[in-house]
C-alpha cells in the first residue's frame, strides 16, 4: 500500500493518496516529523483530512526525511509529493524549508473551526472527480495508491505491483477467521493491506485495529519555515473569509444533494418522557451496566430499532439506477456527532440484533471515538436510519435533512420539566418533542406516522420495549 517514487537511487518520494471516494485533494493537518529525523516502516508521518475523516498516514519505508513540501494547513492535490527520504543510510542532509504550496493548492483555512447543526449527514460521494493536476516532472500516481485508498474507504484494492511493498504477495488471499473477517468488513479495512502478526501469517483482530488507527510517532518540532497557515484579519475588518474544504464541504454538498432529490416530509410528537427518565436513573444501578454509559439516547435509539422492527418497510434505500426500493433486513443506526471539524455521522452497524448493554457499549465507543477525531471512513458507510440529539443544544425540535442513501432521521428535542396533563390533573413532567424526516418515495405518511407513533409510545411507557420486543 505504497505510494512512492525513485528519484534517484537514494531518494525516495511519498505522494499523497487517493484517500476519497470521489474526491482529488486532502488538507494536511499536522506533520510528526521534520527535515532530518529518522523515520522506520509504517511510522505515521503526517494527518490529513478528506471529507470522510481525518486519516493518519504511514511512510512505507525506513531512511532519513529530506524534505516537507507543503505546509501544515495546506490543501494538497493526490499524486503530489508531501515529503521525500533518504533511503541511503547515509548522514541526514540540512534540514530544508518547506516551500510555498503549489499554485494548485488551496489557500490555508483558518485553523478554528465551529461545530455545525447536527442532523446533516456526510454523502456516501458527493464530489465529481476533476482531472488529477500533474505537476512537471513528477511520475503519474503509482498503482498502490490505490491500495491506500481502499484501505482508508473499504473497498477491494488491486493487487500491488511487483515492486510496490505489500503484506501479502499479488493474488493471495489473506489468513485470517471468520470473525476477523467480518471485523475488518465493518472496520472498513481492507485484509489484502494488513500486515499479519499471527502464527503462520493470520491477520488476528489487534492486527486490523492497527491497520484502523496506527499508534502515532511522538510529535518532532516543526520543519524549518513549516509554519501554521494563521488568518490575518485587520481590526476593523467587516467579514473574515474561511474556505470551505474537508469534512464541512462535505456535509454542505451533501446537504444539498439529499434536500433536492429525496422529497422529505417532517412530522412532529410531543410526549411525556417521565417513566423514561425514571428508568434511565434506575438502569444506572443495574449491575449489567456497570462501567457503560446510561442516558436518555441509549433508550430513544432502542425504542427507534423496535418500531422498525415492527415497522420494516421505513428501513430502505431507493435504486434509482435500477428503478427498485431496496428492503434492509438489518439496521446500521447512524448516530448525529458534532466534532471541531464538523458534522460526522458514524453507525452502528447491526444495531437491530444488539441487547440494550450491548448497544450501550456501542453508543459510549461511537461518541468517544468521534470526540477523539478517530472515526474511521468505513464507521460513516452504510448507515440506514440516523438519530440526531439537538436537545443537547436545548432546541425543542427540528426539521433534519436524511443521511443521503438512508430512509428516515429521527430528531430528538430537549428533555424539558413542563406542566402536562397526568390522570387527569395538571403536573409537572418531563416532556420532550420528536421529529422523524422521512423520503416520501419510500415512505407514505400512514407508515411514518406508525413509526414516529411507536417511538412516542415506547417512551411513554417503556415497559413496551418487553412487550413489543
Amino acid at each position: 500500500m505504497t505510494t512512492m517514487t525513485d528519484t534517484t537511487s537514494a531518494v525516495r518520494e511519498f505522494k499523497m493518496p487517493d484517500v476519497g471516494e470521489g474526491l482529488t485533494e486532502a488538507e494536511i493537518l499536522k506533520w510528526y516529523v521534520a527535515a532530518g529525523d529518522t523515520v522506520t516502516d509504517g511510522q505515521v508521518v503526517c494527518e490529513v483530512e478528506t471529507a470522510k475523516a481525518a486519516v493518519e498516514l504511514p511512510i512505507p519505508f525506513d531512511g532519513t526525511v529530506r524534505e516537507l513540501r507543503f505546509a501544515e494547513g495546506t490543501t494538497v492535490d493526490v499524486g503530489q509529493v508531501i515529503i521525500t527520504v533518504d533511503v541511503s543510510g547515509g548522514a541526514a542532509p540540512a534540514p530544508a524549508a518547506a516551500p510555498e504550496p503549489a499554485p494548485s493548492a488551496e489557500p490555508a483555512a483558518p485553523s478554528g473551526r465551529q461545530p455545525v447543526l447536527v442532523g446533516y449527514g456526510v454523502a456516501e460521494s458527493s464530489t465529481k472527480r476533476r482531472a488529477r493536476k500533474q505537476v512537471p516532472g513528477q511520475a503519474d500516481p503509482s498503482p498502490a495508491a490505490a491500495a491506500v485508498q481502499a484501505e482508508l474507504n473499504g473497498h477491494s484494492a488491486p493487487p500491488p505491483a511487483p515492486e510496490a511493498a505489500a503484506p501479502a504477495p499479488a493474488g493471495a488471499r489473506p489468513l485470517a477467521k471468520p470473525p476477523v473477517r467480518k471485523l475488518a468488513k465493518d472496520l472498513g479495512v481492507d485484509l489484502a493491506t494488513v500486515t499479519p502478526t499471527g502464527p503462520d501469517g493470520v491477520i488476528t483482530r489487534e492486527d486490523v485495529h492497527a491497520a484502523v488507527a496506527p499508534a502515532p510517532a511522538p510529535a518532532a518540532p516543526a520543519a524549518a519555515g513549516v509554519q501554521e497557515p494563521v488568518a490575518v484579519v485587520a481590526g476593523d475588518a467587516r467579514e473574515t473569509r474561511i474556505p470551505v474544504k474537508g469534512v464541512r464541504k462535505a456535509t454542505a454538498q451533501a446537504m444539498v444533494s439529499s434536500a433536492f432529490t429525496a422529497p422529505h416530509v417532517t412530522e412532529f410528537v410531543t410526549v411525556d418522557v417521565t417513566r423514561t427518565m425514571k428508568l434511565v436513573e434506575e438502569l444506572k444501578q443495574d449491575r449489567a451496566f456497570e462501567g457503560l454509559r446510561v442516558n436518555p439516547l441509549l433508550l430513544i435509539s432502542k425504542a427507534l430499532l423496535v418500531a422498525i422492527r415492527r415497522n420494516p418497510g421505513v428501513n430502505a434505500a431507493w435504486d434509482e439506477a435500477n428503478q427498485e426500493i431496496v428492503q434492509k433486513h438489518y439496521v446500521n443506526l447512524g448516530i448525529a456527532a458534532a466534532t471541531p471539524r464538523g458534522l460526522i455521522v458514524p453507525n452502528i452497524k447491526d444495531a437491530h440484533a444488539q441487547t440494550l448493554p450491548e448497544l450501550a457499549a456501542s453508543l459510549g465507543e461511537l461518541v468517544s471515538t468521534a470526540r477523539e477525531g478517530r472515526t474511521s471512513p468505513g464507521a460513516m458507510q452504510g448507515g440506514t436510519v440516523t438519530i440526531t440529539n439537538i436537545g443537547v443544544f436545548g432546541i425543542d425540535t427540528g426539521t433534519p435533512i436524511l443521511n443521503p442513501g438512508e430512509s428516515a432521521i429521527l430528531a430528538v428535542g430537549a428533555i424539558k420539566l413542563q406542566p402536562w396533563v397526568h390522570k387527569g390533573k395538571v403536573k409537572p413532567r418531563q416532556v420532550t418533542t420528536l421529529g422523524l424526516s422521512f423520503d416520501h418515495r419510500l415512505v407514505d405518511g400512514e407508515l411514518g406516522s406508525k413509526v414516529l407513533g411507536d417511538v412516542a409510545a415506547i417512551l411513554e411507557q417503556p415497559k413496551r420495549l418487553m412487550t413489543w420486543a
